[in-house]
């Protein structure tokens, strides 16, 4: 069986739980506290070397990191990620830009700010917030005509690029601004369907330490 490494208040994390759900496969989960500083024991740094989750540990003992490569991994062969050629490079296109443009700069606002870290950062805050609203304005563009990101079809682009941006109002945001995503995020909350929680940080006692 699949083993999922993984910390419940990792959005990212929570991308993976939600694919494999949707596609009914079993798994197990392995907790990792990553303010302990497990992820950075060398049992864990063997799974992943850059110390993070999710890991997917595969029934053979290999893993993979990377939580988009972990979607494309799992997706493969379903209507999640499309065969044809033009239309995957274009759920390629929307895991790098989440990569790029929503985790690093939504997500590391939201950590921050639900940890009690936002004061600590504060060099790099209006950075993030300029770089987080032009996020929000291309997601907006990019919506405008179309219901999901890669046409008419839910992909794991959606489940991804939704992870973090779903949440820009735990960090500041208003998505009210961008209505073609606030329209979207109602459309793949819909096609995800209840059982997925957003798990808050202050389940984990170790989070403000």
């Amino acid at each position: 069986m699949l083993t999922l490494h993984d910390y419940l208040p990792s959005q990212n994390g929570w991308k993976v739980r939600v694919l494999l759900g949707l596609l009914e496969i079993p798994y197990d989960s392995r907790m990792v506290s990553i303010f302990e500083g497990e992820s950075h024991s060398d049992a864990f740094l063997e799974l992943n070397p850059a110390g993070v989750v999710p890991v997917l540990q595969l029934e053979d003992g290999t893993a993979i990191a990377e939580s988009n490569a972990i979607l494309t991994y799992l997706a493969e062969g379903t209507p999640l990620l499309p065969a044809d050629r033009y239309q995957r490079a274009k759920v390629m296109q929307w895991l790098f830009f989440e990569q790029y443009n929503v985790e690093p700069v939504i997500g590391s606002l939201r950590f921050w700010t639900l940890t009690g870290r936002l004061e600590r950062n504060q060099g790099m805050v209006a950075g993030k917030r300029e770089a987080g609203a032009r996020t929000l304005a291309v997601m907006n563009r990019s919506l405008g005509d179309t219901p999901f990101l890669i046409g008419n079809d839910f992909t794991i682009a959606d489940i991804a690029v939704y992870a973090y941006s779903h949440r820009a109002e735990d960090c500041g945001f208003s998505l009210a601004d961008y209505p073609a995503v606030m329209a979207w995020i109602g459309r793949v909350r819909d096609a995800i369907g209840p059982g997925y929680p957003v798990h808050p940080y202050s389940i984990d006692p170790h989070s403000g330490a």
